[in-house]
């Protein structure tokens, strides 16, 4: 039996399926990730984009922080590609329990994901800083400079994890919680070497560890099944 004929039957004999998902769900419906030869690390900017992306960097250079921001992070005409959409299609038949996810793109979302754990947080809501009201990603797009509320004049700020902030623990708890109860769990798109997030797999108490992704992974030698190839294929490509 191959690795993908294996992949196929755990994927029908299970119930309670966990999704766990990385930039490489993303990069197959047009968005950049990060550590690819032609990701955002490899591009050239005054600064490295995990300092712009960082606390610090936000707080003291608000206005560049957001020049980028809008430039980089906002892919907003992305559309879901085969893999999200599989895995919507899982999920109303019962089949995958939850999405746990490192992309802050919400295109699980858009393809019809309901229980999705975003570890990174979402382009998509964005708060002000002061009084605590909500606004979607074009209020960001369409404002200039750094964007301020209408209501109290606050800062606005997108509700995603930078560097050196902390994830969100009800968010982390429901992952942990979800991963922890499936009877497969399928890691996709990922190269398993952004922590925290990362590390959240050893929660995984089953026997159905799946692993895909282009190239290989830490955690390679720990699942139970690698195939080494492109998520929205080798999801896309299923009849179940």
């Amino acid at each position: 039996m191959t690795a993908q004929e294996q992949f196929r039957q755990w994927v029908q004999d299970s119930g309670s399926i966990v999704f766990f998902g990385g930039a490489g769900v993303s990069t197959e419906s047009g968005i950049p990730d990060f550590r690819s030869v032609d990701g955002l690390y490899h591009q050239k900017y005054d600064d490295p984009p995990e300092i712009i992306l960082s606390h610090t960097y936000f707080t003291r250079h608000t206005e560049e922080f957001y020049r980028f921001y809008r430039e980089k992070m906002l892919c907003l005409d992305a559309e879901p590609n085969a893999a999200h959409l599989k895995l919507a299609q899982w999920e109303r038949a019962g089949r995958l329990a939850a999405v746990v996810t490192q992309n802050i793109d919400g295109l699980h979302q858009m393809a019809g994901s309901k229980t999705v754990y975003e570890l990174h947080g979402s382009v998509h809501r964005n708060y002000c800083t002061q009084c605590g009201a909500f606004y979607g990603a074009d209020f960001i797009l369409q404002s200039g400079g750094v964007p301020r509320c209408p209501v109290c004049g606050g800062l606005v700020k997108p509700d995603v994890v930078l560097y050196e902030e902390g994830l969100d623990q009800d968010t982390v708890e429901g992952a942990v919680r979800a991963i922890a109860q499936a009877d497969m769990l399928i890691v996709g798109g990922t190269s398993l070497v952004v922590y925290p997030a990362a590390g959240l797999i050893r929660y995984y108490r089953g026997s159905k560890l799946a692993l895909i992704n282009r190239d290989p992974t830490p955690y390679d030698g720990e699942a139970d099944l690698v195939i080494h190839d492109s998520i929205g294929k080798v999801l896309g490509g299923m009849e179940a």
